[in-house]
This record gives C-alpha cells, sequence and structure tokens, in this order.
C-alpha cells in the first residue's frame, strides 16, 4: 500500500463544504471520484480537516492510499486536473508518505486567512473573494482586540452550537492583521479551531472595526463564554485555508 498527500487549491462558493454529505456537491467526493477513476481502484481522501459551505482554500492537505504507486506525479496531477479544473478545482502537489503521515492527525498547525473587501464599491471580479464591508474600519483598533485573542483560552463564545470538540480550550497563536489597498487580511495561526470560531471572531473584531463595540465590551463578551454574546459570524466567502503544517 502507498500513501500520497495532495496540496489542493479550491473556489469553495459553488460547494456544500469539504465533507462528503449525503445531498450536495462536496469538495471531498469530487476529487475522490475523479483519482478512484484515474487509479482505476476505490480511493478515501482524508482531509486536514473540514470547511464549511462557501469557504475556500488556498492549500488543504489531504491524503490517500493506493495499491499501485504512482511513478510519474506530474502526469498524474495533469491527468486530475483536467477534470477538476472545470470545478475550480486544482491538486497543486502530490508527495509520497510513509504510512504513519495523516493528514489530520499529524498535523502541528492550521493557517486560516479572513479577507474583508472594504471599500464603497461593491466587488465585480472578486465577488464571493471577500466580505464586503462600506464602512471605514478602525483598523489600529481591530488589532487591539485581537491581541487579547492570542494563547490559551475557552473560545466558548465563538464555538458554534454544532461543534462536537471535546473542549472549548485552544491556544491561539498569533493573529496578524494587514491592510493593502482596499483589503484587510486577517491571518490566524493555530493547531486546531473549533467549529465557526474564526468567522465568529472576525465578526466581533468587525464590530470593533465599526465603532460598535469599546474594547471593554469585546472583551467583556469573549470573557462570557456565551454563544449568544457573540456578533454575527463573518460570512463564508471570506474565508480560506491557508496552509497545514506538519
Amino acid at each position: 500500500m502507498h500513501r500520497y498527500q495532495v496540496l489542493i487549491e479550491y473556489d469553495g462558493t459553488d460547494f456544500y463544504g469539504w465533507q462528503i454529505q449525503k445531498k450536495g456537491k462536496t469538495v471531498q467526493k469530487l476529487i475522490q471520484l475523479i483519482i478512484s477513476k484515474i487509479l482505476k481502484e476505490k480511493i478515501k481522501i482524508i482531509g486536514s480537516g473540514r470547511t464549511d459551505a462557501g469557504v475556500h482554500a488556498w492549500e488543504q492537505s489531504a491524503h490517500f492510499d493506493c495499491k499501485r504507486k504512482i511513478v510519474n506525479h506530474d502526469k498524474f496531477i495533469k491527468s486530475v486536473n483536467f477534470f477538476l479544473n472545470n470545478d475550480l478545482v486544482s491538486i497543486l502537489k502530490l508527495k509520497k508518505k510513509n504510512l504513519n503521515f495523516h493528514a489530520r492527525y499529524s498535523a502541528k498547525e492550521r493557517i486560516y486567512e479572513y479577507v474583508i473587501i472594504n471599500r464603497l464599491s461593491s466587488p465585480s471580479i472578486e465577488k464571493n473573494k471577500g466580505w464586503h464591508i462600506r464602512k471605514n474600519l478602525n483598523l489600529e483598533k481591530m488589532k487591539k482586540g485581537s491581541k487579547l485573542l492570542e494563547g490559551t483560552h475557552d473560545f466558548s463564545t465563538f464555538r458554534a452550537t454544532n461543534c462536537y470538540s471535546k473542549t472549548p480550550i485552544r491556544t491561539l497563536k498569533k493573529i496578524n492583521i494587514k491592510k493593502i489597498n482596499y483589503k484587510i487580511i486577517i491571518k490566524f495561526k493555530s493547531g486546531s479551531f473549533l467549529r465557526n470560531q474564526v468567522r465568529s471572531m472576525v465578526g466581533c473584531l468587525k464590530y470593533l472595526g465599526e465603532n460598535k463595540w469599546s474594547l471593554k465590551k469585546f472583551k467583556k463578551v469573549f470573557n462570557s463564554k456565551s454563544r449568544r454574546a457573540c456578533a454575527p459570524p463573518a460570512p463564508p466567502e471570506g474565508l480560506y485555508l491557508a496552509k497545514v503544517n506538519y
């Protein structure tokens, strides 16, 4: 048996997320079907984690096992992408791994990026590629709020009600906020995230940036550990799985 890691880029707009579901088009199901067809055997692909409907990936990581060794990696990537590209999915790299490697459980760090398009005009070329906010956001205030989230905390405030994680305790290693022209890019680094955690944190940072909340209010909401106190989560189209480190 041979194990391979694949790095995947995808536009999540028309998908019901990464994970296979009974109904609806998913990234995992699409890739699995195509690789099975090319290798002429039943393939099960396992991702580093799920992304929700509408969420994108710069570099999702996944692995699969197959009976035959893939000799020509470039030819394999071209063959798979021939079928994937119409759905705005691309295999970026194929790497041979030992059988101890696991796309999910071997991961040491996950990096997500959230893109805010902060300008008056609605995006045309970048439609569904970021959260369009017309009101000019206070970047410095958002940065101060983000520093309160770094470290090991109980993130219950930002946890979806249907999150199945055993504990709300997570360690947020780093949050970086930068603005390039009209784009605000917020980068989050952690070993793992709760369901909807990133989008919920962005929703609260947006309230700070709009001056709807003071830093004192932001801190109070965070410390409340109450989902009901949370601002509305940011929409999925601004969220990207940027990288998974091992």
